[in-house]
């Protein structure tokens, strides 16, 4: 089978590497450190081009300070997140806002609608760090990859698909926090993609959504399950 130059690592939790077909290296929702599902080995990244984060909660954004820092990468995020960063020493962000799309190190980045929170515990208070978000990227090779982030399902999925046509979802699958497999399949299908990649599953206790359900759900009608394991490195199939 044919394959895209897209490289996906789950790095655990909700925090994916991906390695472009152009070489760039992108760190999505970095929660390095503290995530119990990280391997040991996978928690030093040394090098960055970008760090993109969905929101403000600490298992998506607790290492964005520390690895922009350490690596020069590009923060992309809200505004307030990108604003509230910059406060602790990043200087190097985009922020930006749901609708917009902008080019970096050659991947066009539309940040898209989600549903869910965002806040951080700081400095002995929550601090509310604008509103979660989503993401749709636009590789050198032309593969459109729509990564969710902490998201309810809902039905503007269905615009995601007319206005950007991913060919692949990551969605979130654990339930409680975030939709559980039924409400991912069912996103799969406004999406109109044949590839999906869960994550935000069996972290801790609560997140009981597991990828064998959603692979009941959804393979009969032909979209496959992409499943990695913490760690693991996966060659992307040509769409």
């Amino acid at each position: 089978m044919p394959v895209s130059g897209l490289a996906i690592t789950w790095l655990g939790h909700g925090t994916f590497l991906f390695t472009s077909p152009g070489g760039r290296r992108i760190l999505i929702d970095p929660w390095l450190t503290g995530n119990p599902a990280c391997p040991p080995d996978r928690k030093a990244i040394d090098r960055l081009d970008l760090i993109l984060v969905t929101h403000g909660h600490f298992d998506h954004i607790e290492d964005a300070a520390p690895l922009a820092l350490s690596t020069g990468a590009t923060v992309v995020s809200s505004f307030e997140i990108c604003q509230w960063l910059g406060r602790k020493g990043v200087e190097r962000t985009s922020g930006m806002n749901k609708g917009g799309t902008q080019q970096l190190a050659g991947i066009d980045i539309t940040m898209v609608r989600a549903e869910h929170s965002s806040s951080y515990v700081d400095e002995g208070g929550i601090t509310y760090l604008g509103e979660p978000a989503g993401y749709v990227l636009r590789f050198e090779d032309g593969t459109k990859v729509y990564f969710a982030g902490d998201t309810a399902i809902f039905s503007d999925m269905a615009l995601i698909r007319e206005l950007y046509a991913p060919h692949i979802a990551f969605l979130p699958i654990g339930d409680f926090y975030t939709m559980g497999p039924e409400a991912a399949a069912r996103a799969c299908e406004l999406l109109g993609v044949r590839q999906v990649v869960p994550m935000h599953h069996g972290t801790f206790p609560a997140l009981t959504g597991t990828p064998a359900r959603l692979r009941e759900l959804v393979e009969p009608k032909g979209i496959v399950v992409i499943e990695l394991k913490p760690g693991e490195t996966r060659q992307l199939a040509a769409v």
